[in-house]
């Protein structure tokens, strides 16, 4: 395995800690993480130092990329110093809801940089993220790029950011609709009686099963939906109340479409 060559994190959050970890798995060589935060010493280790800012970096330390995993509103005070790396490094942008002209006013216009949007699977490396390459980013910058978004899982590309409004709303929140459905399982379960912590393994066994089922088949999910379905049947009498008047098809729709234009108010 070709180890990876240093990187600077700046922010150690979740989505940070995730994909350093993954990173090491990969054969991390050396990197710094910038955060504040007491919780960030815990990702100190071989050849990982921890910094509380950015006057803390190491002298002669010269990343080959730094990811940007900083809040998108903290951005603007924290970005402009690392401008210093922008001749030799690719920039990597997980903050949501900033684009690629935004992040370059402010680490220069010069600046290589990619913009992705992961998801929190990556936690535990089966995360999605969809990236995007600034005019800037040379062959061989984008393929370290997508080495390090691999850490996380599966990487797609694409040509038009404006894509990455929808990507955030439907793989970058995806998981919370998941979490939601769960939840609304157990819930109902509870309310037909079934107790608590049965209702809970249930609810949480049935996604993680579909979700396996799916990973394994290459059926179309409508197929694997209408294979559980028998005519006549409990399920079918489900379904038919989540897609009366088009309910449930409408609502989802309508909920993407908010968290869509949501990610271009923020990108703006």
């Amino acid at each position: 395995m070709t180890a990876l060559p240093s990187l600077l994190l700046v922010g150690g959050g979740k989505m940070g800690s995730a994909m350093l970890a993954g990173w090491r798995e990969q054969g991390l060589s050396a990197a710094v993480v910038v955060d504040p935060s007491p919780e960030a010493g815990k990702l100190a280790g071989p050849g990982v130092e921890v910094v509380p800012a950015f006057g803390e970096i190491p002298d002669g330390f010269t990343p080959a990329a730094v990811v940007l995993a900083v809040k998108p509103q903290m951005a603007a005070g924290a970005l402009p110093d690392y401008a210093r790396y922008a001749a030799r490094a690719v920039f990597i942008s997980i903050m949501a809801g900033k684009a690629l002209k935004a992040i370059g006013g402010m680490l220069g216009t010069r600046a290589a940089i990619v913009r992705a949007m992961p998801n929190t699977p990556a936690a535990v490396r089966q995360g999605f993220t969809v990236a995007v390459a600034g005019a800037h980013v040379s062959v061989p910058q984008r393929e370290l790029a997508d080495a390090l978004l691999k850490a996380a899982g599966e990487v797609a590309w694409v040509e038009d950011e404006e894509l990455l409004d929808p990507v955030t709303a439907i793989s970058g929140g995806g998981p919370a609709y998941v979490f939601l459905l769960t939840e609304l399982m157990e819930q109902a379960a509870i309310a037909q009686g079934i107790p608590h912590d049965l209702a809970r393994a249930m609810a949480r066994k049935t996604v993680i099963g579909s979700g396996a089922l799916l990973a394994a088949s290459e059926e179309d999910a409508a197929n694997l939906r209408i294979a559980v379905t028998s005519p006549k049947g409990t399920t079918e009498q489900a379904l038919a109340v989540l897609r009366a008047d088009g309910a449930w098809p409408e609502i989802f729709a309508n909920a993407i479409e908010a968290a869509t234009k949501r990610s271009r108010e923020l990108s703006e």
